[in-house]
């Protein structure tokens, strides 16, 4: 090897620790030479290795009835859904690039995801993705989402799968650092997919898809440091996406796969050919053999470290059977995609790269993996002084409100719970015609499974504002919401994919998050059967305050999958006739504003703990809403979540344009009752002829169901008091986030 080697100050321009330095130079025997430092640099990047949350990851819970791939095994979780079929499904965010270039950061999250599902062979369907803006009035936010969700929007709709589904969140904690989570799902036949994997001795490696270009070098060390105003200087360090390319190469990588030519495949995500060789020979416990000046580039000179740590989108590396290399590039010829032999399977764990006749980096796979030679640390972490201060809130310091109604459409136009129409309206929900969720919205989307009785329930979850109350508690209702909306939709959840977003895992206090957020995760998966099949962790997601970086508000978004075994138990949110009955179930009679968006936004009262919650509850509460769905007894279910009981009618409302007319008729708090947020509560409507079988049903658990009022002809009322029609309160539920916007 010609270049000279490296020292620990080059080390550290690279972002890897002086320790890991020397422990580079322990393993190889000797000190790196430049490119196979970066190699070090983009491997042992959190975004990579996860040093710095594996630990905690380890202990999430795993095991569950439908699992076919646990997390960490392949490219996606992997779950049986009966019938035949599986459901590969995952997670992942895209935060910084979309902090610097909005269109492109959140375009390229949507292409990463999936490749992540086609390469393991199933079809993606469905998209979902949760988001977390600033202030909705300053102009960067704007910015920001204007071109986050074009970005989301092009690319989905362009690559043909529809968007069923998602979230927006707007907090001040947000203004700087964005949060882009997106979310496929897609379908196979179990048994058909395909392993991130190498082995095989002489079966030839190729490269297919785009040429590779310097945009996204250095990507995964970019995601896994600070966000400074520098950051814009790093703007190569944001992919730039193509998806008419990536919907070819969808098409031909399914069609490769079937033709039974290939051991292995995998996505060239963060860190470029150097993660996908490296975690491929790893997994098959094989070498390779890789001649870099034989990847087709799209810009003259590039260097060997570029090649290997460049993020250039829509490429797949394929393991090929020796001998069908044939029948691979007819494939990608029909597709019009390049596609190039770089390399082959060796003996050993060694991989070799060359360039022009010279070998430029002499490594081993397990050194550079997760699970292998990278770094594992445990993190100091201790509790913030906000937490203790915010158990000192007293409810009693609240006034109620002077009026109720005003607070109502203050709540209903709120940018985190008015329609985000502006937003879903750029997303094609409709392509493929999976959608059911169109013309009957439920608390989670459903997507058809054709040719089968069953369908798909998906969502993603998180209230970021619970979760900075209290890490574990706020993890817990993340999880439990996920399951209610499930449940509440028809369905019975099945599993989840997280994407874990926290600040820097270097600050004891966010770092006191993260493990508060893993330990109420695991309590609720377990407590709801729905195994954790992989994710992705976010840290380093901050914002500067004054001369203070203090982190985002944590956010562990859940995307959680359920099965509607049944299409005819689908359910939706709306209310179906005047005269219909509306009850509330669970835990009826809490007395609890803390942590509402009536109290945070309205009252502006911010630090308080999170609300009132019980998983033992909700988990009654679930079983209670599936019996009755079951049973046929009920018309609608929606869950009480943001903006409380009020909004929860108020959404019921707008899908007939039917009204209420509701009484309070538990002691306590009137803002409780109205705009509080205690959890473990779905509203339901009932029939008149139904009525008594309801009655039967919930006697045979162990929850309440009380009577609050009737559904009405569009008139809205509570307490007796005429707040007016609900077309009112749609046009400024409908309007709010446009107003704001142009």
């Amino acid at each position: 090897m010609s270049e000279s080697l490296t020292t620990v100050d080059t080390a550290k321009k690279l972002g890897i620790l002086p320790e890991e330095f020397e422990k580079i130079k322990e393993k190889l025997g000797r000190a790196p030479n430049f490119t196979e430092l970066c190699a070090y640099s983009g491997m042992w990047s959190e975004h990579c290795s996860y040093k710095n949350s594996i630990k905690w990851l380890k202990t999430l819970p795993k095991e569950g009835p439908h699992m076919l791939a646990k997390a960490g095994e392949e490219n996606a979780g992997l779950v049986a859904i009966g019938e035949g079929l599986a459901c590969a499904f995952k997670i992942e965010s895209h935060n910084h690039p979309s902090a610097i270039e909005p269109y492109q950061g959140a375009a390229t999250g949507v292409g990463g995801i999936n490749r992540d599902i086609f390469t393991m062979g199933a079809r993606p369907i469905a998209q979902l993705n949760s988001l977390r803006f600033g202030n909705i009035d300053s102009d960067r936010t704007k910015w920001i989402m204007r071109g986050v969700v074009k970005g989301i929007g092009n690319y989905g709709n362009s690559f043909g799968i529809p968007t069923v589904g998602g979230e927006v969140f707007f907090d001040d904690a947000f203004e700087q650092n964005p949060l882009v989570n997106a979310m496929s799902v897609g379908i196979v036949k179990e048994g058909k997919t395909i392993s991130a994997t190498s082995y095989g001795v002489g079966n030839p490696i190729y490269i297919v898809g785009s040429a590779t270009g310097k945009d996204g070098i250095g990507g995964a060390a970019f995601a896994s440091g600070d966000l400074t105003e520098d950051s814009a200087k790093d703007l190569p360090a944001v992919q730039v996406g193509d998806p008419f390319q990536e919907k070819l190469l969808l098409e031909a990588s399914l069609e490769v796969i079937a033709s039974g030519a290939v051991v292995g495949m995998q996505d060239m995500g963060a860190a470029g050919i150097i993660c996908s060789t490296a975690e491929m020979s790893a997994k098959g416990q094989h070498g390779m053999k890789i001649y870099l000046d034989k990847v087709p580039t799209r810009q003259a000179g590039m260097q060997p470290y570029e090649l290997l740590l460049s993020e250039s989108q829509e490429r797949m590396l394929v393991v090929v059977i020796k001998g069908q290399e044939s029948i691979i590039e007819k494939i990608f010829d029909k597709w019009d995609l390049p596609c190039a032999n770089i390399g082959e399977v060796t003996a050993g764990e060694k991989l070799e790269f060359y360039f022009e006749g010279e070998m430029v980096a002499d490594l081993y796979a397990d050194h550079l993996v997760l699970g292998g030679g990278a770094p594992q640390y445990d993190r100091e972490y201790k509790e913030p002084a906000y937490y203790a201060e915010a158990k000192k809130f007293d409810a009693n310091s609240i006034p109620q409100p002077k009026d109720y109604k005003e607070v109502a459409r203050f709540l209903i136009s709120h940018p985190n719970i008015a329609s985000k129409r502006w937003i879903y309206n750029q997303y094609d929900s409709m392509v493929g015609t999976v959608n059911m969720s169109t013309n009957e919205p439920s608390d989670a989307a459903i997507v058809n499974l054709k040719d089968s009785n069953k369908a798909l329930a998906v969502t993603v979850d998180c209230n970021s504002r619970y979760v900075q109350a209290d890490p574990e508690i706020g993890t817990m209702i993340a999880v439990s919401e996920a399951a209610r909306n499930i449940v509440c939709s028809g369905g019975v959840p099945s599993a989840i994919t997280n994407c874990l977003n926290f600040g820097n895992p270097y600050n004891p206090e966010a770092y006191w998050q993260f493990v508060g957020a893993i330990k109420g995760m695991s309590a609720a998966c377990l407590k709801f059967s729905t195994p954790v099949t992989g994710g992705n962790v976010s840290f380093y997601n901050q914002c500067k305050v004054g001369d203070k970086v203090v982190p985002v508000f944590p956010t562990p978004t859940i995307g959680m999958l359920g099965i509607v075994e049944d299409k005819k138990h689908q359910t939706g949110i709306g209310f179906k006739q005047a005269g219909d009955h509306i009850y509330i179930l669970g835990n009826v009679f809490v007395d609890c504003i803390n942590s509402s968006e009536y109290l945070y936004s309205y009252c502006q009262v911010k630090n308080t703990p999170a609300p009132n919650f019980n998983l033992e509850e909700e988990y009654q509460l679930h079983q209670l809403v599936k019996d009755l769905i079951r049973s046929k007894v009920i018309q609608s279910a929606h869950d009480v979540s943001d903006g409380g009981l009020i909004c929860n009618l108020l959404e019921s409302g707008f899908v007939r344009q039917k009204g209420f007319e509701i009484n309070q008729t538990m002691d306590g708090r009137k803002d409780a009752f109205l705009f509080g947020e205690a959890q473990g509560r779905v509203v339901v409507s009932v029939s008149p002829d139904q009525i008594k079988s309801f009655t039967e049903v919930v006697k045979k658990h162990t929850l309440f169901a009380e009577s609050l009022g009737i559904v009405t002809n569009g008139e809205v009322k509570v307490d007796k008091d005429n707040w007016g029609h609900i077309g009112d309160f749609e046009k400024k539920y409908l309007n709010s986030i446009e107003e704001k916007l142009n």
